[in-house]
């Protein structure tokens, strides 16, 4: 069935309460598609509703973003305007939520010059310094959901008619977001729990190191000392929560800069940069990628570890159930919020500061001095899978089952 303006509005305030519980007073910034303008729109009254005193909307389209990427002057793929970089950090300085809808084609820019993908993303990684730091040191609310394109609908349900695929994708994402509970607020809550049961046990265990095995993987990472796995909600610096990733079913932490060994392969496709990076293999040496060979994206794959210094590394280590809700769908989404929900990741570039005790107060050299990668880019890719065993290994040297057979051992 097509969706509705009522399942829209449920979504919309499940956006607002739960995502980035916008509070009284407090400004909104959402980033949307004009394909997703009455969703957008609909965020916007909910937020309003619930108190917000302003909202102000990013509007994007994908048929101007690719024509740029055609048509512009090399010379603007190598800057990103200050204006962009002032405007965001102005919302962060007043305390604004923030709120991103993906609703992209996952070959959005198939077939553009790599370099200048990988140019854009260097300056808009550079341009936008502050506002990943205070993402990643939750200074601020924010929250990532998706809304269904025909461009991304028609990718996962090829064998569709676009209107239908749509239909297909948009209850795909409502049944992620338990939005067809019968209370999807206390839904939240109850995941929530759960989420934070396993968090308590790896960090009442103070693991050194993990160590991954799967067909096409046998790698170790090390662990900073008081590194702190974190999952579901989240908490702003005035302690409010909100839920960073609507979906969410993953535990995760830091790993230790150059404490990661041996190599691991991709078990989904990684969509980035509007392409496709799929049957990849990333060595390491003493944390730094030293090799990265992929079937299908080399050179995009090529660029985006080349990024800077830091995206040679590893910035999160995160834990998901093969059983998951989204991966027993058997939905391949091709897109990172939801392929990541379904499968242990990793995540190339920087780590985040409330990872580790006392990270959200630390500089960014505090950061480096405890272990937490610095880049200007983060990209999460997906490594498990029915197969993946994944040992815990106590200071000591006492190894204990983390994950079998893809899924909790404990």
């Amino acid at each position: 069935m097509p969706v509705t303006k009522q399942q829209l509005e449920q979504y919309a305030e499940l956006i607002v309460k739960v995502g980035v519980n916008i509070q009284e007073g407090q400004e909104l910034f959402v980033t949307c598609s004009i394909d997703q303008a009455e969703l957008g729109r609909l965020i916007a009254a909910q937020a309003y509703e619930a108190g917000a005193a302003n909202v102000h909307m990013e509007w994007t389209d994908e048929v101007t973003s690719r024509l740029k990427y055609e048509k512009g002057a090399d010379r603007i793929f190598s800057e990103f305007p200050e204006w962009e970089t002032q405007k965001r950090d102005a919302f962060i300085n007043r305390g604004a939520a923030f709120v991103a809808v993906v609703s992209s084609s996952p070959d959005l820019l198939k077939g553009i010059d790599p370099n200048r993908i990988g140019s854009y993303q260097k300056a808009a990684g550079t341009g936008l310094q502050n506002y990943r730091r205070a993402i990643q040191s939750d200074q601020v609310a924010w929250t990532v959901v998706a809304a269904a394109s025909e461009a991304w609908a028609t990718k996962v349900f090829p064998n569709a008619e676009p209107a239908q695929a749509v239909d297909q994708l948009w209850k795909a994402i409502f049944d992620s977001v338990r939005l067809s509970t019968p209370n999807p607020v206390e839904a939240w809550a109850a995941h929530n729990d759960n989420l934070h049961a396993k968090v308590h046990v790896l960090n009442d265990k103070r693991y050194a190191k993990l160590h991954y095995r799967a067909p096409g993987t046998d790698l170790t990472i090390e662990l900073p000392e008081k590194h702190l796995w974190v999952g579901a909600a989240s908490e702003t610096k005035n302690d409010i929560p909100f839920m960073a990733n609507m979906p969410t079913e993953e535990v995760f932490t830091v790993p230790y800069r150059d404490g990661v060994n041996g190599y691991v392969s991709s078990t989904k496709p990684l969509s980035y940069g509007g392409n496709i990076i799929d049957n990849f293999k990333i060595t390491f040496e003493n944390g730094r990628i030293v090799k990265a060979e992929a079937q299908q994206g080399q050179d995009i794959l090529q660029q985006l570890v080349e990024t800077d210094e830091g995206s040679h590394y590893l910035g999160e280590v995160a834990l998901v159930p093969h059983e998951s809700a989204i991966s027993q769908s058997n939905i391949l989404f091709y897109n990172t919020l939801f392929d990541e929900n379904a499968s242990n990741h990793l995540a190339i570039g920087s780590g985040y500061a409330f990872n580790v005790e006392g990270g959200k107060q630390m500089t960014p050299e505090e950061l480096v001095a405890a272990g937490v990668n610095a880049s200007i880019t983060h990209v999460d890719f997906m490594i498990g899978s029915a197969e993946m065993d994944i040992d815990g290994i106590l200071a000591d040297g006492t190894a204990e089952p983390v994950f079998r057979k893809g899924n909790w051992a404990f």
